[in-house]
């Protein structure tokens, strides 16, 4: 998996940039703000992406942040909700204010996106709203390791706000589902 490229920007479309890195040009769809914010002066950026392969494609969605290719993979794990989707709903707000409105269950900024009606807003709404609940209260900054660590201790019995607590409380450098997992059950042992 392709999961982060530094180049120079050679051009941009609707949705897309191709980065240039080491000769060879990728396109990277990402939102139209961070099309908008890339620098034109030939200097290096790193995005940070997530490549979907399907069975006739293989296609990159880049981002300028590691919470942002976070919570496009979040959105991504909920049935229904393919990449493209995932994509328009980011053009919509910031990260922290999808975060917040997933985490407060507001459907108002998901049902502004075409395909995406009450029903399904409320889907992701149901089956992301711990996880964005995380994301949010650990300053914007979710890894996937936490949202696994997360349904793991969910899973041996833990309540969300248990979990949640001990991960926020684990040293920065804790690293890895399982080390998560192993330190978080040594706080809830206390």
């Amino acid at each position: 998996m392709i999961a982060q490229l530094t180049g120079t920007v050679t051009s941009s479309g609707i949705g897309y940039t191709i980065l240039t890195v080491g000769g060879v040009g990728y396109r990277i769809h990402t939102t139209l703000e961070i099309i908008r914010s890339l620098p034109r002066d030939g200097s290096a950026i790193t995005f940070f992406t997530h490549l979907a392969v399907r069975e006739n494609s293989m296609d990159l969605f880049g981002f300028l942040h590691e919470n942002e290719v976070t919570f496009f993979e979040l959105l991504i794990s909920v049935s229904g909700i393919g990449p493209k989707s995932a994509l328009a709903i980011m053009n919509l707000e910031t990260v922290t204010a999808l975060s917040s409105a997933i985490s407060q269950g507001d459907t108002t900024y998901l049902t502004k996106v075409s395909g995406i009606g009450r029903k399904s807003a409320e889907k992701i709404i149901i089956e992301l709203r711990d996880k964005t609940a995380l994301l949010s209260e650990a300053d914007s900054v979710l890894h996937s390791e936490d949202a696994e660590a997360l349904e793991g201790l969910q899973s041996l019995g833990y309540s969300i706000k248990e979990a949640r607590e001990a991960l926020k409380e684990l040293p920065k450098d804790v690293h890895g589902t399982g080390e998560r997992i192993t330190a978080a059950l040594k706080l809830l042992g206390k």
